[in-house]
């Protein structure tokens, strides 16, 4: 397997084609591919993960020095996340990030995470409607479909 730089259009439509329960992201800092040798022939490579990172999502870790990462996806192949969650902290740490956070599921286990060295740090509550009185304008919005409500396992690694 090999890593390489990917764009978010390409990012998002791997993420469209085969993550469970997100939809594409809007934006990004930075977002990396991972392939793999399809065949024998050394110039035939497929596309078998992405990781998309940007800003955080909580306006309280959003100080310029942490980076997040909003999606990681893959076929199914294996060490896919773990190479991924780990490329994603060395390209933050090369533009000058302090620390790389993510959210998971309770139901999904972080073997990946900390195969890559994060640590579990938080448990977070069931998530807040954006529609708040400091935003009263968010409540004709609709929900937020693309964010799976309920408590989240916040990850960290120190870079």
């Amino acid at each position: 397997m090999r890593l390489r730089p990917t764009t978010l259009k390409e990012a998002n439509e791997f993420v469209s084609a085969h993550h469970r329960h997100h939809k594409p992201s809007v934006g990004h800092k930075f977002s990396i591919g991972l392939e793999y040798r399809g065949d024998t022939s050394e110039e035939w490579w497929e596309l078998c993960g992405v990781v998309i990172a940007g800003r955080p999502v909580a306006r309280a870790l959003d100080d310029g020095f942490i980076c997040e990462v909003t999606r990681c996806c893959t076929d199914g192949t294996k060490n896919a996340c773990s190479m991924l969650y780990g490329a994603a902290a060395r390209a933050a740490k090369a533009m000058g990030y302090q620390k790389i956070v993510t959210y998971t599921l309770p139901e999904e286990g972080g073997y990946s995470l900390r195969g890559a060295g994060w640590v579990e740090t938080t448990r977070t509550k069931d998530n807040r409607s954006w529609a708040t009185t400091q935003r009263p304008e968010w409540k004709n919005r609709g929900s937020r479909e693309d964010v799976k409500q309920g408590p989240k396992i916040r990850w960290e690694k120190k870079l």
